[in-house]
């Protein structure tokens, strides 16, 4: 069998493994590494590839930049921004038809951009959404839905861990990728209010209205995400001004809001454990995907099999949009059977060399950028669609009363929304890189 054979054996292996329950990193390193010994018929190599992979990859400065925003993002909880965020959301839009539902869509987005975890914005913010939801009417799969959608901005307003990963494996500024990610972010937050407008008036049942309040509480209710602002301002606005890099703005961002949310009393010593506790369980799982990737990566480049893609691709003549709309459904395709992290670490050293070898009008800079912005996009995607919808599993845990299949239906709105953005944004290039030409 030849090393390219091999190559290829290992995906549909590597799939099985996954079926079969096996954590996605270790499914990953034990593909790598026994790739490796059925290449070299010596372990040798893998001894060797053990020593030097587990530095070389762990060695990167950028990558301490993850434990940085998981922390930043426990300590929004504890400072209580959610609950603010979504008060002030509420105030403006709770009392419209489906408004609880698109304030909570609002606070998703204010708590993704100190957050930069999918998971982690899912979740805080069900705890203090669902139980409005559920007071105002809203049915269960609508209520579910919602959260599991917004929870997703977690991953494509900046800051984004996802972002941080795939500038690493595509040699890309980070800053610039968080810069490409802002304007698509907020379409997302904008589609999916359009989502819900629409679902309310086809099924008005599904959600009620909160009372209109007036508009003294409405200006106190946002004068009290002013720590959000603050934070967001800090590291975002710090890291475009030259101030300090993406590594220092998510250390100062860390500090930021554990100071708020000692101030607020909601960071203590046994609350601080426990944050450091969870960002490090966190940042673990993260830190072995991405060793497994790393290991099944190095395997594929001994076969040969990116370059010999890449090579034979734009050998043939194929139209450089159908292939870009192809590989765009491939990782739709993906998203119902893995998480986000592991898409992007196995993919992006196959199919990078592939689209970069074609032409698609772009600078090799703006087009690196373009292309991570459609990847999250549709990795995003892959968050809320079943079987395997992680931000489905985690809302639906917190919200037993209700069906796993209520929330697939509740969703449906909203992937909706996100494969009609993601065509307008694969159409129109400039959208996403509008604000990184303003600038640089």
């Amino acid at each position: 069998m030849s090393a390219l054979e091999i190559g290829l054996w290992s995906f549909p292996v590597l799939l099985l493994l996954i079926f079969l329950r096996m954590p996605i990193g270790l499914a990953m390193l034990v593909c790598g590494l026994g790739g490796t010994w059925l290449l070299s018929g010596s372990t040798v190599p893998i001894l060797a590839k053990l020593k030097s992979e587990t530095y070389s990859t762990f060695a990167s400065h950028s990558l301490s930049i993850i434990p940085l925003f998981l922390l930043m993002g426990q300590f929004a909880g504890l400072g209580g921004m959610s609950q603010s965020l979504f008060k002030a959301a509420n105030a403006w839009l709770g009392h419209r038809r489906g408004g609880v539902a698109m304030a909570a869509i609002g606070a998703c987005a204010g708590f993704g951009a100190i957050c930069g975890s999918s998971l982690a914005t899912a979740a805080t913010m069900a705890q203090v959404a669902l139980p409005e939801l559920k007071r105002y009417g809203y049915s269960g799969g609508l209520a579910t839905g919602t959260l599991a959608a917004g929870g997703t901005l977690g991953i494509l307003i900046p800051p984004s861990i996802v972002l941080v990963i795939y500038a690493i494996l595509a040699e890309q500024n980070i800053a610039k990728l968080f810069l490409a990610a802002f304007v698509p972010g907020i379409l997302a937050a904008i589609g999916y209010m359009i989502a819900i407008s629409i679902y309310v008036r086809l099924y008005p049942e599904t959600a009620g209205q909160s009372p209109r309040l007036p508009y003294g509480e409405r200006f106190r209710a946002l004068v009290d995400v002013w720590p959000v602002l603050l934070v967001f301002l800090a590291v975002v606005g710090g890291i475009y001004f030259g101030w300090f890099t993406p590594t220092e703005g998510a250390a100062i961002g860390a500090a930021g809001t554990g100071l708020i949310a000692w101030i607020n009393g909601g960071l203590t010593r046994r609350t601080l454990v426990q944050s450091i506790l969870m960002t490090a369980s966190a940042t673990g799982m993260i830190f072995f995907i991405v060793f497994g990737a790393a290991m099944y990566n190095g395997f594929l480049a001994l076969t040969q099999m990116p370059q010999i893609a890449a090579a034979y691709i734009s050998g043939q003549g194929f139209n450089p949009w159908v292939v870009m709309v192809a590989i765009l459904v491939l990782y739709l395709i993906l998203g119902c059977v893995m998480d986000s992290l592991s898409m992007i670490l196995l993919t992006i050293p196959i199919f990078f060399p592939i689209v970069t070898a074609l032409d698609y009008g772009l600078s090799p800079e703006e087009f690196a950028i373009w292309f991570g912005i459609l990847v999250l996009i549709v990795v995003e995607v892959g968050l809320i669609t079943p079987p395997v919808g992680m931000n489905l599993f985690v809302i639906n845990s917190m919200a037993r009363d209700t069906p796993i299949l209520a929330t697939y239906r509740g969703v449906t709105p909203f992937v909706i929304s996100d494969l009609v953005r993601t065509t307008i944004l694969l159409v129109f290039p400039a959208i996403s890189l509008f604000l990184l030409r303003w600038l640089y």
